[in-house]
């Protein structure tokens, strides 16, 4: 069974912008309360290393793949929890839209799918909302200081 959560926010920064804050891995640890580390070349295909600090969790850190990179549009990465796949996958994904000059809509969101996403459900929904809107808000805010 899949299941998707997905926010958005509306930002007063050119998509250039945005897309050099969320590119720039370096500077996460700084601004970003959810997604406290990535580490990895910014290519397609490349492994990463990134930890999330979800509300109400202890921090975890995983190994995902960077499957999409489409420069001031799209960041996708795709990862599994545990070491057989179709146990727990999540695709997670940043899609930035222009919106007029010098504003975009930005999506950050997450699909999920394996046996275990319905049993999982319940305990990491809320949680995984609540990190996701604090990102958004938090790029925002770096975003539209310039």
């Amino acid at each position: 069974m899949a299941r998707e959560i997905t926010t958005s926010i509306d930002i007063a920064a050119p998509a250039s912008a945005v897309w050099a804050i969320l590119t720039d891995f370096d500077s996460y640890s700084e601004w970003n309360p959810f997604v406290r580390l990535i580490q990895g070349d910014l290519k397609e295909d490349a492994r990463l290393e990134v930890m999330l600090d979800t509300p109400n969790r202890n921090p975890m850190t995983f190994n995902p793949t960077l499957i999409k990179l489409t420069p001031e549009r799209e960041l996708r990465w795709r990862g599994r929890m545990w070491s057989l796949p179709g146990l727990f996958t999540g695709e997670h994904f940043f899609q930035i839209e222009p919106a007029g000059e010098n504003a975009v809509h930005f999506t950050h969101g997450e699909h999920f799918s394996g046996v275990v996403v319905p049993f999982a459900w319940s305990r990491i929904a809320d949680d995984t909302r609540a990190g996701f809107v604090s990102m958004n808000e938090a790029l925002k805010r770096l975003a539209e200081a310039g």
